[in-house]
């Protein structure tokens, strides 16, 4: 069984709390958790995630920023990419789709089918 770890970025702390209880509890996956874009990085200098849950709309640096200077550096930009987001336009997700971000998950997420999305974009079939 490959390694999954998955790294949450989200401001709102209920949410992330939510999502790393879901990844954990129902994924069975080991989860980070940063509360920022700039924790985000932080973290990335000495972790690597098989995959980051990423929300677009944080104060500070957006998620869009963040994704930005994950492409940029060599040690980050492999690493897949899911968009959580409360506003998903279909303009939205062609400019995700042409950023080259791996999926799209629209909040407010379910639960009971978060670990089975989070798998179905990652290719992760057990």
């Amino acid at each position: 069984m490959i390694d999954r770890r998955i790294l949450v970025v989200d401001d709102d702390e209920h949410l992330r709390e939510l999502v790393q209880a879901c990844l954990e509890d129902l994924g069975g996956w080991e989860t980070l958790v940063a509360r920022s874009g700039e924790q985000c990085l932080e973290i990335l200098k000495t972790e690597r995630p098989s995959a980051i849950l990423l929300d677009v709309s944080m104060p500070g640096m957006d998620g869009v920023a963040v994704y930005d200077r994950l492409q940029s550096n060599p040690m980050t930009r492999s690493i897949p990419v899911i968009l959580l987001t409360a506003k998903v336009l279909p303009s939205d997700r062609a400019k995700f789709a042409e950023m080259g971000v791996t999926g799209v998950i629209s909040k407010p997420i379910q639960p009971t089918t978060l670990t089975a999305e989070v798998a179905d974009i990652l290719g992760w079939d057990d």
